[in-house]
């Protein structure tokens, strides 16, 4: 059987209200060969509390100021000892207890699993499947028109990660992924959903911003004229996507 060992690593800072969600989404899973690692800005919110109630259970618990997320993010990989890593941060799931299980067991021995993710606003409630569906055969020129995995629902062999570009404030989880996807050659696609997102992080308030990065990332790895190509169909598919529900809804 193909049980290899993997590292969830979580980031959290003062957020009391949907920590414990996450932290049990991980803890219950049915795989047991799993490293739960957890990074905490130094909360002040009785995030910290919450978690101390499961510190027999995380394999390492780090609680201290760091200089933003993906710098947080990146002292959870520089700690992570597993075959492959998953991002799951705080206010998202693991979608089911035997997820991990069925993702390992769908195929042995690849560089990146992925599949689905299902959205969830602040009140937990659904909000169904992400617009951007998973590609049925991913590579990393399958971003170009949009990021169409999220972070929480791929796995990477740690081997082929490196840190996560802290130039980028709101996006280098693009950045991260595509260098990986570069690297692979066996990605899988499970065919599930594999977690749940909750909707309205920080690249969603900070949105004009977070798409500045993203268009300097896809420039950087598909090329500025392509990049531009790419863009003008991304408008008119957005564009044609709200027409089409304005219609539904009205």
């Amino acid at each position: 059987m193909f049980q290899p060992r993997l590292s969830v690593i979580t980031i959290v800072y003062n957020n009391v209200h949907d920590i414990e969600r996450t932290v049990l989404s991980v803890l219950g899973q049915t795989y047991s060969n799993i490293e739960y690692i957890v990074i905490d800005g130094a909360s002040t919110d009785g995030t910290l509390e919450v978690l101390k109630k499961y510190e027999s259970r995380i394999s390492k618990l780090v609680s201290e100021k760091d200089k933003g997320i993906y710098d947080a993010m990146n002292k959870g990989l520089a700690l992570a000892e597993g075959d492959y890593v998953l991002f799951m941060n705080s206010g998202d799931e693991i979608y089911a207890a035997d997820t991990v299980e069925k993702i390992f067991a769908s195929e042995p021995d690849g560089d990146i699993y992925y599949g689905e993710t299902e959205m969830y606003d602040e009140n937990w409630k659904s909000l169904g499947q992400r617009r951007h569906k998973a590609p049925e055969n991913f590579t990393w020129r399958d971003f170009k028109f949009g990021m169409s995995i999220s972070h929480q629902a791929i796995y990477i062999r740690r081997s082929l990660t490196e840190p996560y570009d802290l130039d980028y404030k709101l996006s280098s989880d693009i950045d991260w992924i595509l260098k990986a996807a570069k690297r692979s050659k066996k990605i899988v696609n499970t065919r599930m959903y594999v977690a749940k997102y909750l909707v309205g992080g920080m690249s969603k308030k900070r949105h004009r911003q977070s798409l500045i990065e993203r268009f300097h990332i896809f420039s950087k790895h598909y090329g500025l004229i392509p990049n531009l190509f790419n863009h003008g169909i991304i408008a008119a598919k957005l564009a044609a996507y709200y027409v089409k529900h304005k219609r539904t809804n009205d």
